[in-house]
C-alpha cells in the first residue's frame, strides 16, 4: 500500500512539473504604455515583452479601447522582434472622445491570441 502511495505522489508530482510550467509564459505582456495629446488626436506609445521567437510566433499586435470596449485604434506590428526584448512601438492620429479619460490597451501575439492582460491607462488632461 506503502509503494502504491508513493508511486500515485510521484505520479501527481511529475504531472504538476509538466503542466505548472508557464502558461502564459508565452502571452505578450504590456509592459507600459503612454498617450500624448496633440491637436485633437492621441499617439500612444506602447512597450511590450514577448518571448518572439521568430515569423511563427511573434507579438504582432497592441490595441486601443474604450472602458465600454470600443475599438479605438491599433497599431500592427510586421515583423518579430527576437532580439529587441521589451521593445516599444507608438501609434499617433487617434481620436478620442471628450468623455474618456481612461483607455484599456490589449495586446495579441500570433500564436496565443489576444492576451487576458488588459492595461488600464489614464489619460492626461
Amino acid at each position: 500500500m506503502k509503494s502504491n502511495c508513493k508511486l500515485a505522489f510521484a505520479a501527481v508530482c511529475a504531472f504538476v512539473s509538466l503542466s505548472a510550467g508557464p502558461a502564459s509564459a508565452n502571452d505578450v505582456e504590456i509592459v507600459d504604455a503612454t498617450a500624448r495629446k496633440s491637436g485633437d488626436t492621441w499617439t500612444f506609445s506602447v512597450t511590450l515583452q514577448h518571448e518572439d521567437t521568430g515569423w511563427d510566433h511573434y507579438a504582432d499586435l497592441w490595441q486601443v479601447y474604450t472602458p465600454e470596449g470600443t475599438l479605438l485604434g491599433e497599431r500592427v506590428l510586421l515583423h518579430p522582434h527576437v532580439d529587441e526584448q521589451p521593445f516599444t512601438r507608438s501609434l499617433s492620429g487617434v481620436v478620442i472622445p471628450n468623455d474618456v479619460s481612461e483607455v484599456i490597451i490589449r495586446a495579441r501575439d500570433t500564436v496565443h491570441g489576444t492576451a487576458p492582460q488588459e492595461y488600464s491607462l489614464p489619460l492626461p488632461r
